[in-house]
């Protein structure tokens, strides 16, 4: 017959078994994790350079002024096309969140019905994802007009896009 004790009876017998047995679960508990964070970290440089933090928030981080003369100058007086690469090319390239991407005929195929009026009310208005005005707020309704005429019409459109109104010269 057996001692009923020894079923409640564990691995560690001695003093020294219960040292071993401290100092690996330590080892396992602090060690592993510092391991694993330097697996995860290596090759990577610890600060990146002022011109590669410049460059990564250059997207999120880019300031246009414009001063004196120029199209730019002048409220209203943006192309479709200076438009669509400063704002709208953002989702409309990549087709991110939904939006339709430049040149998919099959993807704007069902709203170029809305004609061009309806696309600009809708862009004016934000449609799902999109914020109103495509998120660029300074945006007039005419230059949105000519954003989604040169989009449109690199997708199977054929609107005509809006005039860009220039500056008046000045009076001599």
């Amino acid at each position: 017959m057996s001692d009923p004790h020894d079923d409640h009876s564990t691995f560690i017998k001695t003093p020294k078994q219960l040292i071993v047995a401290v100092v690996a679960f330590f080892a396992v508990v602090i060690l592993l994790p510092v391991m694993f964070s330097q697996l995860v970290t290596a090759g990577r440089k610890a600060e990146p350079s002022e011109e590669q933090t410049a460059r990564l928030i250059l997207p999120v981080a880019r300031v246009e002024l414009a001063a004196g003369g120029g199209a730019a100058a002048v409220k209203g007086a943006k192309t479709g096309e200076q438009v669509v690469t400063a704002v709208c090319g953002a989702c409309h390239t990549g087709g991110v969140a939904g939006a339709p991407k430049t040149g998919d005929n099959a993807a704007w195929a069902p709203r170029l019905a809305l004609g061009l009026d309806g696309l600009t009310k809708s862009a004016i208005a934000g449609k799902n994802a999109m914020p109103p005005r495509g998120g660029g707020a300074d945006l007039t309704d005419a230059e949105i007009a000519r954003a989604i005429a040169f989009m449109t019409n690199k997708s199977g459109a054929n609107f005509k896009e809006p005039p860009v109104e220039t500056a008046a010269a000045p009076a001599k």
